[in-house]
């Protein structure tokens, strides 16, 4: 072991990480430190703040801002631990909303508003018929007052009515006492199921969420991986190591979940959900690369541009390192 380069690894619980995390994949000439972080925004918050880690998850949105800004600090490279579809996360108070287009003029809340989810999530909103130009945008916590973590935010280079939550409620309960409209971001709110006039935005939400991936080719990717710039100057081979290793860690993953003998997850229709990957995806949901994720990463700068958060449509062999030999 002593041969071997030391590195930290702060990343999600993810099982796509699991084989990584447990030491049954190893990155050659790498031995790795993986510290499970069960929350995104502290890893972001640690390794933007204070380069805490060697390599770490990594806010894509966030990642995208830096690099056009000039901040180079970190190299991507495209591993995508998180993705999700986000029609879920719009929460609408049904007193006050019945389709997108009564969202118009109204407040959303919002947890960090340069957050990935959200830049996905206004991209819904404004193909549903919503002119983000009207909103009036209120960052917080959904759960508790105050704001969502320590997030450090590049400026938006044109202005928005945005403003902090100041007032002694969550987001969530602003949207049930009808205060704000509606929420977005990376979760529903928990009033969601407890208070009956606060409902979805689309109601069939897996219906759509297909209808979307199957008219846009988009499998919206949240968060990448990062290794500090300094790490790759004096060791090259870095990048090219843990991407071979996290693709293989993912890859099992996905075998064991295709194990239909005994079920791994707790999931009692599990067969027809792989029956459903299989038809929608052809059978990798997850691929990490370049090529496979083109389309969705091209659409995110692309969104990122039109929402003011970058200068410049960065291509994307400029915003990841090269991994050919």
């Amino acid at each position: 072991m002593g041969d071997l380069l030391r590195l930290t690894f702060a990343c999600g619980p993810y099982d796509r990480m699991d084989p990584l995390a447990n030491r049954i994949v190893k990155p050659a000439g790498i031995d790795l430190n993986y510290i499970t972080i069960n929350h995104p925004r502290e890893i972001f918050d640690r390794m933007i703040r204070d380069m805490e880690f060697d390599v770490s998850e990594m806010s894509s949105s966030e990642f995208v801002c830096r690099y056009v800004a000039g901040e180079r600090d970190l190299v991507g490279i495209p591993v995508f631990p998180s993705r999700a579809f986000r029609h879920s996360c719009i929460v609408v108070n049904s007193n006050i909303i019945s389709k997108p287009s009564d969202l118009n003029g109204k407040k959303i809340g919002v947890q960090v508003y340069t957050m990935t989810a959200a830049v996905w999530i206004r991209g819904v909103l404004q193909d549903a018929g919503v002119d983000l130009s009207t909103i009036t945008w209120i960052e917080g916590d959904l759960n508790k007052p105050g704001s969502h973590g320590k997030a450090k935010s590049k400026p938006l280079l044109r202005p928005i009515v945005q403003m902090p939550n100041e007032s002694p409620k969550s987001l969530s309960q602003l949207l049930e006492d009808g205060e704000i409209a509606a929420t977005i971001g990376a979760h529903a709110p928990p009033c969601l199921g407890k208070a009956p006039h606060i409902q979805h935005l689309f109601p069939k939400v897996r219906e759509t969420e297909k209808e979307y991936y199957q008219r846009t080719g988009i499998f919206p990717i949240m968060h990448l991986v990062v290794i500090k710039k300094e790490v790759v100057k004096k060791h090259p081979f870095v990048p090219r190591s843990l991407f071979r290793a996290m693709d293989e860690s993912k890859n099992i993953a996905l075998r064991s979940m295709k194990f239909a003998s005994t079920y791994r997850y707790m999931l009692p229709f599990l067969s027809s959900d792989l029956d459903e990957i299989e038809q929608l995806f052809g059978g990798d949901p997850w691929p990490y690369g370049i090529e496979p994720n083109r389309t969705t990463l091209e659409a995110l700068v692309n969104l990122l541009y039109d929402q003011a958060m970058i200068s410049r449509k960065v291509t994307l062999e400029e915003l990841f390192i090269s991994l050919s030999e």
